[in-house]
C-alpha cells in the first residue's frame, strides 16, 4: 500500500516510516505541507498519515484542501499530541478517517491503517472480482473475458488486477510503477504506458465490453466501466 507521511519532527517521522516499510508498505515522507500538496497534485495515494501541527499549514488545512478542493476521498489518519475531546472532534468534521495521540505506537499504528482501509475496500485481496463479461481472479493468477481466460504476462497481470481492484480511481504512472513493480525498481515510467497499453488490448478494454482506459496527461490512467447506454454511443478509446 502506498502511504503519504506529513510529520515534521524527525526522530517521529523515523520511527513511524520504518515501521511502516517493515510492515511492506511503499512510504513517501514530508515534512512541509506545501511539499505533499504539490506531491498530491501529480500522485496518487492510498492513506495520508497527517500530524496535525505542521510549520507551514496544518493537516487540518490539508485535509480540508484534500476533501473540498481537490475532492479526494482518500483515507487519512490524524496523529497528533492534542487530546482533548474538541481536537478529536474537528479532526473528525475536516474528514479524518481516524484519529491517533501521541507518541504513537508503531504497531498500533499499522493496525489502525489495516482497519481504516478494511472499511474503505472491505474486499478480500485474494476474493475473485465477478465485472462482466470479466473474471478476475488472483488466487487463480487468471483474468477471463467472457469465459475465455486471457494470457498475460506476470506484470500485465498485476498491473490488470491493481487497475480492476481500484475500477473507477485515478492512478497516477508512480502509483502503478510502485504496485507493480516495487519502489526501488530502476525502470522508467514509460514501461508503464507500455504496459497500459498491453492491457487494454489484450482484454479489449474498449466501450462494447463496458470498460475503458482513460488516460490522463501528466498523471496516470483511469479504469472506468460504463453503462450499457454510453458504450452503445461512445466510440472506441
Amino acid at each position: 500500500m502506498r502511504i503519504a507521511v506529513l510529520e515534521d519532527n524527525p526522530t517521529e517521522s523515523l520511527l513511524i516510516v520504518t515501521h511502516l516499510r517493515n510492515a511492506g508498505h511503499e512510504v513517501h515522507e514530508f515534512r512541509l505541507t506545501g511539499d505533499l500538496k504539490r506531491f498530491s497534485t501529480r500522485e496518487s495515494i492510498d492513506l495520508y498519515l497527517l500530524d496535525w501541527l505542521i510549520p507551514d499549514q496544518s493537516g487540518e488545512e490539508f485535509l480540508h484542501w484534500l476533501r473540498k478542493s481537490r475532492m479526494d476521498d482518500t483515507p487519512a489518519i490524524f496523529t497528533t499530541s492534542l487530546d482533548s475531546e474538541k481536537d478529536v472532534i474537528i479532526g473528525l468534521a475536516a474528514g479524518a478517517d481516524d484519529f491517533m495521540i501521541k507518541p504513537v505506537n508503531p504497531r498500533i499504528l499499522v493496525s489502525r491503517i489495516d482497519a481504516v482501509m478494511r472499511r474503505a475496500k472491505p474486499r478480500e485481496l485474494n476474493a475473485p472480482l465477478a465485472l462482466p463479461p470479466y473474471l478476475i481472479d488472483p488466487s487463480q493468477s487468471l483474468i477471463s473475458l467472457h469465459g475465455e481466460p486471457i494470457e498475460l504476462t506476470e506484470k500485465e497481470l498485476d498491473l490488470a488486477i491493481f487497475m480492476f481492484r481500484n475500477l473507477g480511481r485515478l492512478l497516477s504512472r508512480g502509483h502503478l510503477l510502485e504496485a507493480v513493480w516495487g519502489r526501488s525498481a530502476d525502470i522508467p515510467t514509460r514501461t508503464v504506458d507500455t504496459h497500459v497499453s498491453r492491457v487494454r488490448r489484450k482484454l479489449k478494454l474498449q466501450p462494447e465490453n463496458g470498460f475503458r482506459v482513460i488516460p490522463t496527461y501528466n498523471f496516470g490512467y483511469r479504469l472506468e466501466r460504463m453503462d450499457p447506454a454510453e458504450a452503445a454511443a461512445s466510440p472506441q478509446v
